[in-house]
């Protein structure tokens, strides 16, 4: 039997920071994966979607080049090297993950786990060969996967999930997608810069439903003018595949509509890969498909822990990976601060952008504070301008009695890296003047946020 101080059950994105931080503590580590190293994040979701999406955007800019005094005479989309290219970079950063644990000394087995009592892992291979590991601590870190629902039967080939829509074969003509969160918003985008008629239907009254209400109103007008077809407040009450394409009924709160695609996307979030990993071997409590823990990952039977999608919490990569810290921090007997949940950004890559961390509006409002609110559009930003990108806006609340930053809500050209500025504020207590005072500079689309600052103290310069 193979001893190791930690064994780690999944090598995405909360699993193999777990392993490279346990191992630079002086732990000897295994991980295991049953697929590939990265997990869904890196191999399927959040790096080769921007691959694809970053293609999406230089077509774009191609396509407005005389906007910017430059002409092209012709131009057109190679779908085929494009879904490539994605694939390319999720390979090589896989081999960099690769790298990274064969520099730490982290042993890698390539097989399906399942959890044994004992802190015992049974690891079967590819062959069908078992072997057996065991460890003083059990990290489970087994992902998500697409959630399906029974009137969205994924084919694969007609209706299909995120996994087959970032490596079809073909572009598709046309494209229902099912659900404005973050997956739908950034495939709709991607298949309708390249020329794919795309219908958004969301279930929830307006698109990326757990934004503020102003940048889920900006978003549309954005996606409205781009040609793409929004249906909110609807649902598909059933879908049928044909060797044409896919048939879908829909109803909308004023009528049943029966759509034709080439391709139905269904983006209705993830559910946790949680089934036939033994658990039920463990002892191991869930609840509401997660796994239940304490604030360092401990589940209710003692060595055995849990982080990323499997247990409580937003589905976001840079949440496994605190997590994974955090907990292989307490078991090497440091003593780390708690994850912050409440100050957990979010973004999403369509264009235009999306960023946001902290309470909305409304929730403020709800929670009874008085609130301070600044906005500050793009339009009036000289670099937003200058770059072509005057849509969308900073949007940032305060607490009026403190000056406590409570949340902020942004949409609009690289703003996915403009929210860390507001995390590190929140997570130091910085209060609204001192962003008003902290100089900012010019030209950036980062003084929208010192701007933004100042139109919640009635001092902004540039309004």
């Amino acid at each position: 039997m193979n001893q190791y101080d930690i064994l780690i059950l999944g090598a995405g994105p909360g699993g193999y920071v777990a392993a490279i931080r346990a191992a630079q503590l002086g732990l000897k580590v295994a991980i295991i994966e049953k697929e590939a190293l990265g997990g869904i994040c890196l191999n399927w979701g959040c790096i080769p979607t921007k691959a694809l999406l970053k293609s999406a955007q230089v077509f774009d800019y191609i396509q407005h080049a005389e906007h910017y005094g430059i002409h092209v005479t012709a131009s057109s989309i190679n779908f085929e090297q494009t879904i490539l290219r994605s694939r390319e970079v999720a390979e090589s950063m896989s081999k960099g993950v690769q790298f990274l644990l064969r520099k730490n000394n982290i042993d890698v087995i390539f097989g399906y786990g399942k959890l044994k009592p004992g802190k015992r892992i049974e690891v079967t291979d590819n062959r069908g060969n078992i072997k057996e590991y065991k460890a003083a601590k059990i990290i489970i870190a087994t992902g998500g996967r697409a959630r399906k629902l029974p009137n969205l039967p994924i084919d694969q080939d007609k209706i299909i999930d995120y996994r087959k829509a970032m490596s079809l074969e073909k572009k598709p003509a046309s494209m229902i997608v099912v659900g404005a969160g973050a997956i739908g918003l950034e495939f709709a985008y991607f298949y309708s810069t390249i020329g794919t008629k795309v219908t958004i239907v969301e279930f929830m009254d307006r698109l990326a439903p757990l934004e503020d209400i102003e940048v889920s109103k900006a978003l549309e007008k954005s996606y409205k003018k781009a040609g793409i077809e929004i249906l909110t407040s609807s649902k598909v009450e059933m879908a049928k595949s044909s060797q044409e394409g896919v048939r879908a009924v829909v109803q909308t709160p004023k009528e049943t509509l029966h759509l034709e695609a080439d391709i139905l996307l269904s983006a209705i979030g993830i559910e946790t890969n949680i089934d036939n990993i033994g658990l039920e071997h463990t002892g191991i409590k869930t609840a509401y498909g997660k796994i239940l823990v304490d604030k360092y990952y401990q589940t209710n039977v003692e060595g055995y822990f849990a982080i990323g999608d499997v247990v409580a919490g937003p589905a976001l990569a840079h949440v496994a990976s605190a997590e994974g810290i955090i907990c292989v921090e307490a078991i090497a007997g440091h003593h780390p601060e708690p994850l912050n949940y409440d100050n957990i950004p979010g973004c999403t890559y369509c264009q235009p952008e999306i960023a946001s961390v902290g309470l909305t509006e409304a929730k403020a409002k709800e929670k009874g504070y008085e609130v301070l609110v600044g906005k500050f559009p793009f339009s009036a930003s000289g670099k937003a301008k200058a770059a072509g990108n005057p849509d969308g806006f900073v949007k940032l609340i305060f607490d009026k009695k403190y000056g406590e930053l409570l949340g902020a809500h942004m949409i609009g050209a690289n703003v996915t890296e403009m929210i860390a500025e507001i995390v590190v504020a929140r997570k130091l207590e910085t209060t609204g003047m001192q962003i008003v005072k902290a100089v900012h500079p010019h030209p950036t689309m980062s003084e929208a946020i010192m701007e933004a600052a100042a139109a919640a103290y009635g001092e902004v310069i540039h309004l």
